[in-house]
């Protein structure tokens, strides 16, 4: 919590019980939540917190570079803490997001530098199948 309330307190913005249970939620899961799920998650210690302020706070911390904001086309973006540009896995059954290391991606990224002249700064890059235990359901 003290590292998380440093953070905040480093980019300029207020420290709240809210924020920091977002933030620390974000920043110990791998299961790129979405907004809805955050709430739900949190609402039994914060009763009074709102949708709203689940939003709101998932839009500052995104713009102050703490969280990025991934759309994997379900209609509702989903949040990580990492915020270093990195490939994910998505599954099409359940909807299981992972992130892959980017450097399975390295060679990629090289050769489209060398045939584009563009210098990459940055990349959102998606891949769609089925995760292990939906490949094991469809497959029983």
């Amino acid at each position: 919590m003290e590292e998380a309330a440093a953070l905040l307190k480093q980019k300029g913005l207020k420290v709240t019980p809210q924020r920091l249970a977002i933030l620390n939620l974000l920043r110990n899961t791998k299961e790129h939540p979405t907004a809805e799920t955050i709430y739900k998650k949190l609402a039994s210690d914060f009763p009074t917190m709102s949708l709203a302020t689940v939003y709101k706070t998932l839009e500052v911390l995104k713009n102050m570079g703490l969280i990025q904001e991934l759309n994997v086309g379900e209609g509702s973006f989903r949040y990580d803490a990492n915020t270093n540009s990195h490939p994910h896995v998505v599954c099409i059954s359940c909807g299981k997001v992972e992130d892959l290391d980017e450097s399975l991606l390295k060679d990629v990224l090289d050769e489209i530098s060398q045939h584009t002249d563009y210098k990459l700064v940055e990349q959102k890059l998606y891949f769609y199948g089925y995760c292990p235990a939906c490949q094991h359901k469809l497959n029983n």
